[in-house]
């Protein structure tokens, strides 16, 4: 009993790697190979969970599997950030998977054993992310993430799909290898590559190199996390399965990104480092363009997913600009809107998955009166953009509000009016779309006819999370303690 406790980090990235041999052979029979798939879902969940009562305590659960080299060793340790990160990808990952099969069903989708055991395969790969205890462990997973993506983004196998694809890959594998660089360059200066809070780098590390270094970390991890200009992969992967588009905004890949970026410069650099690298503004200033960029593309999209992959590029850079900022408020804030927008942006992937089964409408102009024949699903569409929009009690307006406040307290005005004007042109992007289905008037939906109980029942359970997030934002998970630990563990030499 004691070695399967000591193993359960282990055992929640393992789960889904044996869930995705036993898909593989169950192929033939559907049921069962969607069995192991919920079976595996909520396992992981489960083993997720069983960790958080240990870092509330103040513990790091964490084994290591071997040593590569002397002080070298790949390894895993769960800590705030990490249980944060993996109780939402887990949580979010059981309602996906009871989507996906309501998706796959409903449009009779070829290819089913490959996508569940590639999403299998990219679950595993992001609870590696999140419980990686030093960076050698981060790249292996990071990296394998990438690949496990893959077969998803291609999943249609048209030339579309195809030339995504090759973008996906030519995009994120050059992320890779400047994380592999960066890597290596940190193994040659620093003693040790295990992520500690307040960073690792020696403070011999002159101004120069730390900056370049910071470089290097910020296109590895900025590729996924779609920092402008290493953006324009991620719109073009929404060729993808719905599924899949809620995959990789929500629940994997881009907040494998961000997360990245909040574990680098966190628990790599460290504030005191990050300042001393002179390049805080640059990179501030490089994420508020973005956001408005982002935001501005957003409107001019009449493909719903287009839209909301434009969003997500603006809204992940909300996260960065929270990072970069090296406050208290400004950390909370960030990695708090990691959860309230995995919560808020799978809803809108969700709805937009449901309205294409029901109808086979991909384009914003197509769906006049659509609310008549779907109202549920275009209501949580409504939640959702509320939350996105950071109105209240929504947990968007809960996760701006921190970062409004990190910008009041690092003294940046500027930064303050972008997310202002970002949130009203959140508001120009989304509900025009809630006021077509509702307000405008069209013979072609006439009758109510939702989609399936599979898909309407997740995308409603997480339009309710995006609420709950903002009333209640430490009940069950304590995320937003969670967030506030991580702030204040990191930035502890700063706080006064």
């Amino acid at each position: 009993m004691e070695f399967v406790l000591a193993s359960r980090p282990l055992l929640a990235v393992s789960v889904s790697l044996l869930a995705a041999i036993l898909i593989v052979v169950c192929g033939r029979w559907p049921n069962l190979r969607e069995g192991w798939t919920l079976l595996a879902a909520v396992t992981k969940f489960g083993l997720v969970f069983s960790l958080l009562g240990d870092v509330l305590g103040g513990r790091t659960p964490g084994v290591t599997l071997f040593e590569v080299s002397p002080g070298i060793a790949l390894a895993l340790r769960v800590d705030a950030l990490g249980i944060s990160f993996a109780l939402s990808a887990s949580l979010l990952w059981i309602l996906t998977s009871v989507y996906s099969i309501g998706y796959m069903r409903s449009l009779g989708e070829d290819h089913q054993t490959r996508y569940f055991a590639s999403f299998a395969i990219c679950l595993s790969s992001t609870i590696g992310i999140a419980f990686a205890a030093n960076l050698l462990t981060f790249l292996i997973f990071y990296e394998m993430l990438t690949i496990a993506t893959y077969p998803l983004v291609v999943h249609k196998g048209t030339a579309e799909a195809l030339a995504a694809g090759r973008k996906y890959l030519v995009y994120l594998l050059t992320g890779g290898g400047a994380l592999l660089l960066a890597v290596a360059w940190v193994r040659h200066i620093a003693p040790t590559l295990d992520f500690q809070p307040g960073g690792i780098l020696p403070n011999t590390t002159g101004a120069t190199e730390l900056a370049l270094l910071l470089i290097l970390f910020v296109i590895a991890v900025g590729v996924k996390a779609g920092l402008m200009p290493l953006h324009s992969w991620l719109p073009a992967a929404m060729v993808a399965p719905t599924p899949v588009s809620a995959l990789l905004h929500a629940v994997a890949v881009v907040k494998a990104g961000v997360f990245g970026f909040a574990r680098v410069t966190g628990f790599v650099f460290g504030a005191d480092m990050l300042q001393r690298s002179g390049v805080i503004n640059p990179v501030a200033a490089l994420a508020a363009a973005t956001i408005l960029l982002a935001s501005l593309l957003a409107m001019a999209q009449d493909n719903l997913k287009r839209r909301l992959a434009y969003s997500t590029i603006g809204h992940l850079s909300y996260i960065i600009l929270g990072i970069v900022l090296v406050t208290p408020d400004a950390w909370r804030g960030g990695l708090f809107h990691i959860i309230t927008h995995a919560a808020m942006k799978i809803t809108l992937f969700f709805c937009a998955g449901a309205i294409y089964a029901k109808t086979h409408r991909e384009n914003i102009s197509e769906l006049d009166g659509i609310g008549k024949q779907m109202p549920v699903t275009l209501g949580a569409f409504g939640v959702a953009s509320l939350g996105l929009a950071g109105v209240p009690p929504m947990g968007g307006f809960l996760s701006k509000w921190f970062l409004a406040g990190g910008t009041l307290a690092a003294e940046q005005p500027a930064l303050l009016a972008v997310l202002i004007i970002s949130g009203l042109l959140n508001a120009g992007y989304l509900f025009p779309i809630v006021y077509r289905a509702f307000f405008r008037r069209s013979d072609q939906f006439t009758k109510f006819a939702e989609a399936s109980p599979l898909m309407l029942v997740p995308l409603c359970l997480t339009a309710l999370l995006s609420v709950g997030l903002g009333i209640f934002p430490d009940a069950f998970f304590h995320w937003f303690s969670l967030a506030s630990e991580t702030a204040m563990s990191v930035l502890q030499d700063t706080v006064k």
